[in-house]
């Protein structure tokens, strides 16, 4: 069987730790209920991704050469 994760059109996906997370929260000044939600079969995510985790994405970008996003992972 393929490993989604590895191909080389999936973005970077990578757990945040509590302490990164409370910085990105507080710099957006949102709730972990605010971001975006993923799901947990989703197959980019890490195998050590649970639900109530946050992702952070890291995709390229023509206009700014990457771009990062955050998701929250779902049931």
């Amino acid at each position: 069987m393929v490993d989604v994760s590895q191909h080389e059109l999936v973005p970077e996906h990578t757990v945040l730790d509590e302490e990164v997370l409370e910085g990105v929260l507080s710099e957006y000044d949102i709730d972990r209920t605010d971001l975006p939600k993923i799901k947990r079969t989703d197959p980019a995510l890490p195998d050590e991704a649970e639900i109530g985790d946050v992702i952070k994405i890291v995709r390229n970008s023509r206009t700014t050469d990457q771009a990062v996003v955050y998701r929250l992972v779902v049931d």
